[in-house]
């Protein structure tokens, strides 16, 4: 099946919107044994439109249009494909019918604007969207599929998962396995490297893929009618990247450390300077974390690690805030006031300024324990201001989830990011 996506939108061609749909697509589809066979970006330019709906359409099996649905006079998608279909414009009432409904849930009342997005080609079929308020749809053109997508990433992936997956599944070739891990601590260099030492030579029946991320990577295997070498290969990478695995599938750190902590029916709590509560906020995006999340202390100045924390003055005097001896009383006096069973403490220098010679910018100290015994590690994060917040917040979250684990372990990208 040869696939093509056309991505409408000004937006995207000025920059101020960056193309993320694509990469979502081409990532679900790989998973099924479907390939992206070409992807086209285009303006609201309605002759561009035109040209390259009827043109992709001829030497393709399907064409995912995504973008150009929504209620205002840019959103071009149906009008244009209906000229190129030659068919008429019409209301449709399965269309009209959700967003009457969408409205109503949401107090709004159903506008002439809104209204725009259920006049849709004559004979099309609808493709529910869950979430938003514009419906995809479909239609037959030079006999190839169309199906138009939502441009909002959120509704485009429940729209993909729910509805446009299951209906290509049945031209997707029988016989794929796919896997897919997710991992922290290693690089695609560093794993794509110690796969060709320790691993050999690479059977050409599997492809072995990487997503790079923040902060997880992606690790994929795929392959056709090769169960037995498959599920051979797929051992052996789990036994080599070993405790840098933090799930299989899709996964986060923080619903990790949610589940673990669940499970064992114990609580967290965060005492964080550097990253100004981003620990929290990932912990308690998850669904149900009220159960294991008690408290997070965002302390960013001294005065404040003393009075809301209990550390000592003559600590911070000492010692300064970025140090061994403060993270500890940051992370003892957070699992007091909280009565948690687990703290990790954050404290260092996000930058651009701020740095010293023996504190330069990048550097952080992370506490992480419990009552009865508390670790302590120094990294320097050589990156800007976001990436260290983001990484040193990946690294709290990893810490509790191997603690929690019970792997004992040195942690291996504590080597990498040494003072």
């Amino acid at each position: 099946m040869k696939i093509a996506l056309l991505l409408t939108g000004d937006e995207l061609m000025s920059g101020d919107i960056v193309d993320s749909n694509s990469a979502e697509m081409a990532q679900m589809f790989f998973e099924i044994g479907l390939n992206i066979h070409c992807k086209v970006t285009v303006g609201d330019d309605r002759a561009a439109l035109a040209s390259y709906m009827a043109e992709l359409t001829q030497h393709h099996d399907v064409l995912i249009i995504n973008g150009g649905l929504g209620p205002t006079q840019d959103d071009l998608t149906a009008e244009i494909l209906a000229e190129v279909a030659g068919v008429p414009l019409a209301e449709h009432p399965e269309a009209l019918a959700h967003l009457e409904a969408w409205c109503t849930q949401r107090g709004f009342e159903l506008s002439p604007a809104n209204r725009k997005q259920a006049i849709l080609p004559a004979g099309c079929d609808i493709i529910p969207n869950s979430r938003g308020s514009a419906v995809g749809f479909n239609l037959s053109l030079n006999n190839c599929q169309v199906l138009t997508t939502p441009g909002v990433p959120s509704e485009l992936r429940i729209m993909l998962r729910d509805e446009i997956l299951p209906m290509l599944k049945a031209h997707a070739r029988e016989g794929i396995l796919f896997d897919k891990m997710m991992t922290f601590g290693l690089g695609e260099s560093r794993i794509q490297q110690m796969v060709s030492d320790q691993l050999g030579t690479w059977p050409r029946a599997l492809d072995l893929g990487f997503r790079a991320g923040m902060p997880l990577l992606e690790v994929k295997l795929r392959s056709h009618n090769e169960p037995v070498l498959h599920q051979q290969y797929l051992q052996k990478l789990k036994e080599l990247l070993g405790d840098h695995i933090v799930a299989e599938g899709h996964a986060n750190l923080a619903a990790i450390v949610v589940d673990l902590l669940k499970r064992r029916g114990e609580s967290l709590t965060t005492a964080e300077s550097c990253t100004g509560g981003r620990i929290a906020a990932e912990i308690t995006s998850v669904a149900g974390s009220s159960a294991v999340f008690n408290a997070g202390f965002v302390t960013y100045s001294n005065q404040m690690k003393t009075d809301m924390l209990g550390v000592a003055p003559a600590t911070l005097e000492q010692h300064g805030a970025v140090s061994e001896e403060t993270v500890i009383e940051m992370a003892k006096g957070a699992l007091s006031k909280s009565s948690s069973h687990w703290a990790v403490a954050v404290s260092g220098i996000a930058g651009p300024d701020g740095g010293t010679e023996d504190k330069p910018v990048g550097t952080i100290w992370i506490a992480w324990g419990n009552n009865a015994k508390i670790k302590t590690q120094r990294l320097h994060l050589r990156f800007d201001r976001q990436g260290f917040q983001r990484l040193a917040t990946a690294i709290g979250l990893d810490l509790i989830r191997r603690e929690l684990l019970g792997i004992d372990r040195t942690v291996s990208y504590f080597s990498r990011y040494k003072l």
